[in-house]
């Protein structure tokens, strides 16, 4: 039972915003919750959980975990957490570990590869499940550190969708935590006492040095402006074509101009 408290309603609060801003959750949707045994999908979880109680339209939730297979994967607690908590479940199996070690090219990203294994795996849990949606636990911090490693690392602007339509054409993938704070998260899983369990990865911790010092620049500055989180991800939803420097987007905004 989640304690009913200032900052459990606050999430939820800003999680309903969400919903509701991008048309996130519609009647008779049946959603595939991706559940690793963290933080954030933990939260995720059960805050769509307590939406769906008082939401004016009827959705279904199904917790999906996909094992990786990696060896100390601790899923017993995570399934047995989900049952007590009469959660919607399926559990699934793969032998993702034993194609990485295979099939991935050297010096490539590991955490890359293991991650697209594990959305297509995802995918296919979804179709066999019925699901039409798949919810993500990305939070609003990592919406803004992807904005930072496109810009800083790969010279392009652009983040993450809170809502979008699957290469599969078939499922539509949604992040409902786009507008909560990871450090909200953080303490929402302290007070709640969420069994967090890692992913059991051979490499946790040292692919991800770019994203660590994301968030420490971000800690930094947010130190500095304790708005800074907030005015980023509101610029997200603000963009000015006319200020920016994309070519293509330039000519055709030029055309529409020519043709009024």
């Amino acid at each position: 039972m989640l304690l009913n408290n200032a900052l459990f309603r606050k999430v939820k609060r800003l999680t309903g915003q969400a919903v509701g801003d991008f048309n996130l959750i519609e009647d008779g949707d049946r959603i595939a919750v991706a559940v690793s045994g963290g933080k954030d999908s933990y939260a995720l979880l059960h805050i769509l959980a307590q939406l769906q109680r008082r939401a004016p339209i009827n959705y279904e939730l199904i917790a999906v975990n996909v094992d990786a297979g990696f060896p100390g994967y601790r899923k017993g607690v995570l399934e047995d957490y989900l049952m007590q908590c009469g959660f919607q479940m399926h559990m699934e199996s793969t032998n993702c570990t034993e194609i990485i070690e295979e099939k991935r090219r050297p010096g490539s990203s590991y955490c890359a590869f293991c991650a697209r294994l594990r959305r297509g795996v995802l995918y296919s849990v979804a179709d066999r499940l019925g699901c039409n949606k798949i919810a993500l636990g990305h939070h609003l911090d990592d919406f803004i550190e992807t904005l930072l490693l496109n810009q800083f690392y790969v010279g392009k602007l652009a983040a993450m969708s809170p809502k979008l339509l699957a290469d599969n054409k078939r499922h539509t993938v949604i992040r409902p935590l786009v507008y909560v704070e990871e450090s909200d998260i953080i303490k929402l899983a302290r007070q709640n006492e969420f069994p967090v369990i890692d992913c059991g990865c051979p490499v946790m911790g040292q692919e991800d040095q770019k994203r660590q010092r994301m968030k420490q620049l971000l800690t930094e500055l947010a130190d500095e402006n304790p708005y800074l989180k907030r005015s980023m991800i509101r610029a997200l939803s603000n963009v000015q074509p006319r200020h920016l420097l994309d070519r293509e987007l330039a000519r055709l905004m030029e055309l529409d101009e020519q043709e009024g």
